[in-house]
């Protein structure tokens, strides 16, 4: 039986100045001392991407990015490639969260063309899907979570492989900063048909091997109980991540 190893990523979004980004990973630092499991990420700013990854040197916390461009170099003004986020030390990339299908209207396959390039150059894709409340209330969640995952991960499809490095992130649209979070068993649900469709179009191994994290409001107080259900394997952390009692809590869920 293949053994999935937790995640805990935190994606402080549109926060934080360098002095704070880097206070916060010594206090991280210094709160995951002795910590074995479970795995944790950071994913700054740009502009702190850098000075965050000199604060984490010695230590196992890995360092991602919230977004990227599909092209190596170009005249895409105010973008980032993949080989610059390499070459600033991260190891993961935030690809297709919500907020950026939404608010700058990046399509499905600018995703595909995304993960696409990160996987080609070393980086993990943490690929986020999720439905609006409103897609939710007319009962549209599993075709809105197909749509995207069959346009997303197209070239994927089209070679029949997953990549293994590859982590799939669901997160609610109507859970995101909003305070409600899906119950554990409405999570659940979510991952379980999630993990299904990728055993059925890339292969039981696939679906036993694949990471998929939640992500919507999660907190040290439900942290526990998402974790309990079988098909979730992390979290991708939002507010909560931005202060280091609440996402130590959070990390030591097992403790």
């Amino acid at each position: 039986m293949i053994q999935r190893s937790p995640l805990i990523a935190g994606n402080w979004k549109m926060h934080l100045t360098i002095p704070e980004a880097t206070a916060l990973v010594r206090e991280l630092r210094a709160g995951l001392q002795g910590l074995e499991a479970p795995q944790v990420l950071v994913a700054p700013p740009f502009t702190s991407l850098g000075p965050v990854k000199q604060a984490l040197e010695g230590s196992s916390i890995m360092l991602g990015a919230q977004n990227m461009h599909w092209e190596d170099t170009g005249a895409f003004t105010g973008e980032i490639s993949g080989q610059m986020l390499l070459e600033v030390g991260c190891s993961h990339v935030i690809l297709g969260h919500s907020e950026r299908r939404l608010i700058f209207k990046e399509t499905d396959d600018m995703v595909d063309k995304k993960v696409q390039k990160a996987v080609a150059l070393g980086l993990s894709p943490i690929l986020c899907i999720g439905e609006t409340l409103e897609q939710r209330e007319a009962g549209n969640t599993y075709q809105v979570l197909r749509e995207q995952l069959e346009g997303s991960l197209a070239s994927c499809i089209d070679s029949r492989a997953l990549p293994e490095t590859l982590i799939l992130a669901y997160e609610p649209v109507w859970a995101i900063g909003t305070g409600k979070t899906a119950t554990p068993a409405q999570a659940q649900e979510a991952h379980q048909f999630v993990r299904t469709w990728i055993q059925e179009v890339f292969g039981e191994e696939a679906g036993a091997r694949v990471r998929i994290l939640y992500g919507g409001s999660v907190k040290p107080e439900n942290i526990r109980a998402l974790m309990a259900e079988p098909d979730i394997d992390g979290a991708l952390v939002g507010g909560a991540s931005l202060k280091p009692e609440s996402f130590l809590g959070i990390i030591r869920y097992g403790d």
